[in-house]
């Protein structure tokens, strides 16, 4: 298993632990693996997760916005799959980001 394939199956690891309704950020993954710098390979990982069960629509960037919603079929997939679990999206913000922002570093 190369480097990336390893550090992929830890980020699905900690994607598959946010709780429904809750949302996090590429970069609080990154942060919680202990790779700071690496948020854009957290995103490369969610854009390949399909076949991996990982409820990549919960990781968002930073400011809440569904940066990764083009990776999903369809043109509102992640969207509609956030308003299943009662989490209001607004012109691709979700919105009360605070309150549903899940950080691994202080949850895990």
């Amino acid at each position: 298993m190369s480097n990336n394939q390893n550090f992929f199956e830890r980020v699905y690891e900690v994607a598959r632990l946010i709780p429904y309704g809750r949302v996090t950020s590429y970069g609080a993954i990154a942060k919680y693996l202990g790779a700071a710098r690496s948020a854009r390979m957290v995103g490369w990982a969610m854009n390949n997760s399909s076949e991996k069960e990982v409820p990549a629509h919960r990781v968002v960037n930073r400011k809440g916005i569904l940066t990764g919603k083009h990776h999903f079929e369809g043109t509102n997939l992640m969207q509609q799959l956030l308003e299943s679990e009662r989490v209001e999206v607004i012109e691709n913000q979700i919105q009360n980001f605070e309150n549903l922002f899940w950080d691994p570093s202080k949850e895990l």
